[in-house]
């Protein structure tokens, strides 16, 4: 069986998608950009911005669902240019410090409105 999480408190969705679906204990986020959920705005051009404000959508949608960053187990983020990964790393760590999940990171040839940075998750609540 599987629940769709959905919350304000993070973007909604630009398409045909969930924010998140949980099933069989797993929670898999939908790939999340630097939109601030208040404004339906960007919040920035500058990657650290963009990354802290991302992951900042990303917990907001695992706490709708009963989770937290401490229950990712697998990220994957996309880049736009992969001279940006110092610095998206940099924040990314702030987020991740206790038992970071596993990762991917990939540079891809463009991301919804132009962003820098895109980053989906799967966090792992149990039975």
């Amino acid at each position: 069986m599987k629940k769709s999480i959905k919350t304000d408190k993070a973007p909604t969705a630009i398409g045909p998608y969930s924010q998140a679906i949980a099933a069989g204990g797993f929670i898999f986020v939908s790939g999340q950009i630097p939109i601030d959920p208040a404004t339906g705005q960007i919040v920035s051009d500058d990657v650290s911005a963009q990354t802290d404000q991302v992951i900042r959508n990303i917990r907001s949608i695992l706490d709708e669902a009963g989770a937290s960053l401490l229950d990712v187990v697998k990220t994957t983020v996309f880049l736009a240019d992969m001279n940006d990964f110092a610095d998206m790393n940099e924040v990314y760590a702030r987020h991740f410090e206790a038992e970071a999940p596993a990762r991917a990171a990939v540079q891809v040839s463009r991301l919804p409105k132009d962003v820098r940075v895109e980053i989906e998750a799967i966090a792992f609540i149990g039975d």
